[in-house]
């Protein structure tokens, strides 16, 4: 049984090219800072950015994991916040 809760958002091409590096560094930031957390398999999650928004997606063993994912992420620096699409396998 998967559980899940998902948050969808529409993604704009108006972004510049500086905006689209910003965008960059905070995703690696963000990798970073999960593969980091000793409690986390990071090879199961994907981080995605866009206008400082995270959104995590993939497989965690726990709700416990998700929280710790989206914690860790709204912790990094020019992260305005971050969404789950985590699935519990």
């Amino acid at each position: 049984m998967c559980a899940s809760v998902q948050t969808r958002y529409t993604i704009s091409k108006q972004s510049g090219t500086g905006e689209y590096f910003d965008n960059t560094v905070i995703t690696t930031k963000v990798k970073a800072a999960i593969f980091n957390e000793p409690t986390l398999k990071s090879a199961e999650i994907n981080v995605e950015t866009f206008k400082g928004v995270v959104q995590l997606s993939g497989f965690v063993s726990s709700q416990a994991d998700i929280n710790k994912a989206v914690e860790v992420a709204r912790n990094v620096k020019g992260v305005v916040s971050a969404k789950n699409d985590m699935l519990i396998k």
